[in-house]
């Protein structure tokens, strides 16, 4: 009974961001924001600042973040998304037809939402991993992980609750890895921890 009721509030704020908020300037940026395309030269571009400021022991973030987002990944994919198997909102249209679908759907299934889970892992690292210790870069990085991940909603292939749950497994691993990471990687590098700010 709860669940059902859960689901059916699911549904309706999913109409909400995927049909009531449907704008023409959302059409264009929101499909291209979740793709991870577009997001590959900043990648690059953080990889290449991770290795200028870390020079020879550069390989000490990257695994670590390499392990990171492995386990991020697998986690909502292979594990969380096979055992729900819950089918995403562009793969059952013919039950509602109001259903608007801006992307390729694809085979997946929708519960939790990968998109949402690693970019939420990435955003409580990147600010550590990238030495960069303003409190307003943190909360850039979980921004644009949010507009990540509530994009996937309004392309119709995630429902809202899939990107919540998504966003707090993502935060839960990325900030358990942060402390971590803080603990036992920085000593080995050559920079003082990051201050709390």
């Amino acid at each position: 009974m709860v669940i059902d009721q859960l689901l059916q509030y699911d549904r309706i704020l999913f109409d909400i961001v995927n049909q009531a908020l449907t704008h023409p300037v959302l059409d264009v940026i929101l499909p291209i924001m979740r793709h991870k395309e577009t997001w590959i030269p900043v990648y690059l571009a953080c990889i290449l600042w991770i290795i200028y400021r870390n020079r020879s022991k550069a390989w000490i973030p990257l695994l670590a973040i390499a392990i990171t987002m492995t386990v991020s990944d697998t986690l909502s994919s292979k594990l969380i998304k096979k055992s729900v198997k819950r089918p995403r909102p562009c793969q059952v249209v013919e039950q509602f037809p109001e259903t608007i679908v801006r992307v390729g759907c694809g085979g997946g299934y929708s519960f939790t939402s990968s998109h949402a889970t690693n970019h939420f892992t990435l955003a409580w690292l990147l600010p550590i991993l990238l030495g960069v210790t303003k409190r307003w870069f943190r909360w850039l990085c979980l921004f644009w992980a949010g507009l990540i991940s509530i994009s996937q909603v309004y392309v119709g292939v995630h429902y809202p609750i899939d990107i919540v749950c998504g966003a707090l497994l993502g935060s839960i691993l990325g900030y358990t890895v942060l402390r971590l990471y803080r603990q036992y990687c920085l000593p080995l590098l050559s920079h003082e921890p990051i201050a709390q700010t």
